[in-house]
């Protein structure tokens, strides 16, 4: 939004991949008025995306009604060249989530007939047929190449589920296979209460009646 002072109500934003990065990009691009469409490869998130009020569709058809795109993938090739012959003039391209390789960069550039600097991290590619589409810092992650990235309230927990995570693996070489191991359940947690004591939230404690009843299975269904 900074790089393209674009105003997203009205638009029809779509949102490639519906992860953590996706779901958020989406969610807030609906908050600020913009209608959202989800594209997506795998059934357990798409269905997700549908039953959060999101449209879903493949790529394909997306790329004719879309008038920004953000690529959330992690994968390459997410938006292609028969995508782009689809697209609207003045359509918007960017990817938050990985190299920039989720946008099919030189096949782009293959399509245009002439590229220019529309302004500051914002590319235009004018293609044979007229139509211009728009390219935000190089397809390279919008977020750090075209802002300033996340906030330190956000990165704080961030490292220190970093560092917590790599002073577990320290303290449990000897027992760790190498493998990739998700983070501890109770290091997630720890940061969370610590976060929530920095705002000032507090949250509610089980009483041991509570906490008794769900450790067993004496009473209930």
């Amino acid at each position: 939004m900074r790089a393209t002072n674009v105003l997203l109500a009205g638009k029809t934003f779509v949102v490639a991949g519906y992860g953590w990065v996706g779901r958020g990009v989406a969610m807030r691009a609906r908050g600020m008025g913009a209608h959202v469409v989800v594209t997506e490869v795998d059934a357990m998130p798409a269905i997700e995306a549908v039953m959060d009020g999101f449209q879903v569709l493949p790529m394909a058809r997306a790329a004719a009604i879309g008038d920004i795109f953000c690529t959330a993938t992690g994968d390459k090739s997410v938006i292609r060249t028969e995508h782009m012959a689809t697209m609207k003039d003045g359509a918007i391209l960017a990817n938050t989530g990985h190299f920039n390789v989720e946008i099919e960069i030189p096949g782009l550039r293959a399509m245009a007939a002439e590229t220019s600097e529309a302004r500051a991290f914002v590319e235009e590619f004018l293609l044979e047929d007229g139509r211009r589409l728009y390219l935000v810092a190089d397809g390279r992650l919008v977020n750090l190449s075209a802002a300033e990235g996340h906030p330190a309230l956000v990165m704080d927990m961030s490292f220190a589920n970093q560092a917590l995570a790599a002073e577990y693996a320290v303290q449990n070489a000897a027992s760790l296979e190498r493998r990739v191991y998700p983070v501890p359940e109770e290091i997630d947690n720890e940061i969370a209460r610590l976060k929530l004591a920095t705002m000032d939230v507090e949250i509610d404690v089980l009483t041991d009646e509570q906490a008794k009843y769900l450790d067993s299975w004496n009473e209930g269904t």
